[in-house]
């Protein structure tokens, strides 16, 4: 019905760090040369925690941006945006909050989870509560296909999907929409329209699912429909309603947790990161001076690699020769712990070496950043003009 298309956002908390690059940066990186991407900063979300005090949002929004940029994200081939440059997300927003029952926000996993991680601040607020709901407006407004998402994210992209399937069951009536159906399938020609009768008439009536996927790919090969008859025909496959906003579908990232500096998960509130583009110098003492096995207290002693976060940076940078090297070295204490963290810092460096020159022509003249997301602000924003446009009209909200 409508074209595949990748939505997905990060919050300006401050600088992106390696963790951020093997989350989900490189998956990006992946997504923008296989689908059309739209990927933005989620300003308004960093209000729901940071709401007291926003000073560090407007110079995280260019830096992460920069980071973007540098990580390989291609504008190009993806279109960037600032979430608070686009005031359709806001409007959508509003309008789902109309009909979404209360329930729904409280039962998100996620939603009491971070209240308890979070307990410094006071997050009694409709913006913290409404955060999911935010979330699935910025992804409908789109009329996105798939959200790349790690495993904890899920619940989010399900309430989606609930969220789009209640609006299009409330607000997707039209007036005499059987008989228009039926009119548009008639323009399938008589081959095409004898097949999705059938197809339509198995799903309904037998609930095959194969069926349904057979129907709709159908319907995206037909060429000589309009729009509005592509949304009828997509509706009436399933009962008696159009198809406004779409469901997306969760796509799962690689599980690429990189750790941090003291085997923790990477994180800058545990003090544990390293920037994105660190400096050489910076990130070489961050790493030779990393906790190692405990039991290592001279360097004559045997070490254990299971027990040290050196190894778990060696797992994802080195390559096997270096890995059987390190943990033999370690285990027989043929090699001291400087030794073997120096493979770690060289591999690191040298990944980082693309990203800081990508950064480096931005961080020289700025406006070349301002100018990509004023470019990507305008794509994004038509697209969800578009969306907004039948969001109305279905609401009765429309007074031309």
């Amino acid at each position: 019905m409508y074209p595949d298309r990748v939505v997905s956002g990060m919050r300006p908390t401050g600088a992106m760090h390696l963790g951020h690059f093997h989350g989900a940066l490189k998956n990006w990186v992946k997504l923008q040369s296989e689908l059309p991407c739209l990927f933005f900063v989620a300003d308004w979300h960093a209000l729901t925690t940071h709401y007291d005090d926003p000073s560090i949002i407007e110079t995280s929004t260019w830096d992460m941006l920069i980071d973007w940029l540098a990580a390989g994200v291609d504008p190009s081939q993806a279109t960037l945006f600032i979430q608070s440059q686009v005031p359709e997300h806001a409007e959508l927003h509003l309008l789902l909050s109309m009909a979404t029952p209360l329930g729904w926000l409280e039962r998100v996993p996620t939603y009491k989870d971070q209240q308890e991680k979070l307990a410094d601040r006071d997050l009694a607020t409709y913006g913290f509560l409404g955060y999911p709901l935010l979330q699935a407006a910025d992804v409908l407004i789109y009329r996105a296909s798939q959200v790349p998402v790690g495993a904890d994210q899920v619940p989010h992209v399900e309430m989606m999907r609930e969220i789009a399937r209640r609006f299009n069951h409330l607000y997707g009536k039209e007036k005499g929409f059987e008989e228009k159906a039926r009119d548009a399938v008639k323009k399938l020609g008589g081959k095409r329209a004898k097949i999705y009768n059938e197809l339509r008439n198995a799903y309904q009536e037998q609930g095959q699912g194969e069926a349904l996927e057979q129907a709709k790919a159908m319907l995206d090969d037909t060429q000589n429909l309009s729009m509005i008859d592509r949304e009828r025909l997509f509706g009436y496959l399933e009962g008696s309603r159009k198809l406004i906003l779409v469901e997306p579908q969760s796509r799962l990232t690689e599980s690429s947790r990189l750790p941090g500096l003291d085997g923790q998960k990477m994180s800058k509130s545990y003090g544990n990161s390293i920037a994105l583009r660190e400096d050489k110098d910076s990130l070489t003492k961050k790493i030779r001076t990393m906790p190692t096995d405990p039991a290592r207290v001279r360097r004559t002693d045997p070490g254990d690699p299971d027990r040290c976060p050196v190894w778990q940076l060696h797992l994802v940078y080195s390559d096997q020769p270096t890995k059987e090297w390190a943990a033999k070295g370690c285990k027989s204490a043929g090699i001291g712990c400087l030794e073997c963290k120096q493979p770690v810092i060289d591999a690191i460096l040298k990944e980082q070496e693309p990203m800081r020159e990508r950064a480096q022509v931005y961080l020289d003249d700025p406006s070349l950043v301002r100018a990509i997301v004023a470019d990507g602000c305008d794509t994004a924003r038509k697209l969800a003009q578009e969306t907004m446009r039948d969001v109305r009209e279905a609401m009765g909200l429309s007074y031309s």
